[in-house]
């Protein structure tokens, strides 16, 4: 047991010994020759960053309108004086739906939902707050406004609307998904 202390003693010294004898010799003369010399040159000058712009988003407003590819609706209007010929008309008879006591600037569409039965409604908010489902065929905004149409990101509604001779014209519109920012 002495003996393997011993020999466990004269290892270590054997080895600081090797250790203590690497570090005498540094071997970098050339190295730190270099580096004195690079450190002598005259330093250069590095030219700043430019300045950087800021990205501004853009929120396209005006997605209830008209596309500007798509052409007109062409609504004519006949200057003539006798009675209009329009077999369009509102159905005054029957009861008003909640939506239709808002004009369409009033209300927006918020989401959609779709039923187990595949059925897609829309999601429409008013100007008090309150959220209505409205599916197609459902009526909407002061001009007696039906709903034709329902997309993820879109209604598109047929309104009545007066031409001014005493007649009535179908005008197509549409409220589309805003972006909450």
């Amino acid at each position: 047991m002495a003996r393997q202390h011993a020999m466990k003693a004269w290892l270590g010294v054997c080895l600081a010994t090797v250790l203590v004898g690497c570090t005498q010799e540094s071997g970098f003369s050339d190295l730190d020759r270099f580096m004195e010399e690079t450190r002598a040159k005259p330093r250069g000058h590095v030219e700043p960053l430019p300045e950087f712009q800021a990205y501004e988003a853009f929120t396209y407003s005006a997605a209830d309108r008209r596309a500007p590819f798509e052409p007109p609706v062409d609504v004519q209007l006949t200057m003539l004086d006798e009675s209009p010929e329009s077999t369009v008309e509102p159905d005054l008879d029957r009861p008003k739906e909640v939506l239709e006591n808002f004009g369409l600037t009033e209300l927006q569409m918020v989401g959609t939902l779709t039923s187990s039965g595949g059925n897609l409604f829309a999601l429409i908010e008013d100007a008090e707050g309150g959220i209505h489902r409205v599916r197609t065929g459902n009526y909407m905004g002061t001009n007696y406004g039906r709903i034709i149409g329902i997309s993820e990101t879109r209604v598109e509604l047929l309104e009545i609307v007066p031409n001014g001779q005493g007649g009535w014209v179908e005008r197509p519109r549409s409220l589309s998904l805003e972006e909450q920012g």
